[in-house]
């Protein structure tokens, strides 16, 4: 939804050409690895939320989800209908705790499991920009929202870089990746765009240009790593 005060500013135009920049995905391929044998974590981000829908900085601040966010979680239940989840962990954000709920919803061996959180893989710190419209930022200097977006080391104020977010999740990895080899269990992520680029680095030892490329649509689909 656009907020009406911003046609009053800016040609329609030029609003409806910010929007299509901003809507636009390019998603990434999503790498799936699995095993029968071998421990498996699985990874999601969270659907759609009010947000998202509003083109609107969440970081740390809680969104709910939206109609079409709960629809593309339940889209993802169908493919995890039948995996082996031992053990569920979200962000404690409740966009990502609702996405999992959904996501399991299918599955009869992992439905009824405590869902246990870690904030080591929320979603990025955006600080002062938290609440704040990204087209409108995109209307008035789309360099430096391109910037906050995209750069690695580029730091809002009282916010977080994405190798900042990277760090912690990686810390998060390196605690679950042993556990899982050593008990042999499968485990289940729900979290955020940012914090996925952390796993996807960790998993992949992708450089920090190929993090910033990453793209994970809303719900839906994850991704997979076999724990050899």
């Amino acid at each position: 939804m656009v907020d009406p005060t911003l046609y009053k500013k800016y040609p329609k135009q030029k609003i409806e050409e910010a929007l299509a920049l901003l809507e636009y995905k390019k998603v990434s391929g999503m790498p799936k690895k699995e095993s029968i044998t071998m421990p498996t974590i699985y990874i999601f981000r969270h659907g759609q939320t009010e947000d998202n829908a509003n083109f609107i900085f969440s970081g740390w601040r809680d969104s709910p989800l939206t109609e079409k966010g709960r629809e593309q979680a339940l889209e993802l239940a169908k493919k995890l209908k039948d995996k082996k989840l031992d053990i569920l962990i979200s962000s404690p954000q409740i966009r990502a705790i609702d996405t999992m709920k959904l996501a399991i919803s299918l599955n009869e061996y992992a439905k009824d499991r405590e869902i246990s959180t870690d904030s080591r893989i929320k979603e990025r710190g955006y600080g002062e920009l938290q609440g704040k419209s990204k087209l409108e930022i995109q209307l008035e200097n789309p360099e430096q929202l391109k910037k906050y977006r995209r750069s690695y080391y580029e730091k809002v104020k009282d916010g977080e870089s994405l190798e900042d977010v990277v760090k912690r999740v990686e810390d998060f990895c390196q605690e679950i990746v042993p556990l899982m080899k050593l008990h042999k269990l499968n485990v289940a992520i729900s979290c955020h765009g940012n914090s996925i680029r952390g796993f996807r680095k960790y998993f992949e030892n992708l450089t920090p240009e190929q993090v910033c490329e990453v793209e994970t649509p809303l719900g839906q689909d994850y991704i997979s790593y076999v724990i050899d």
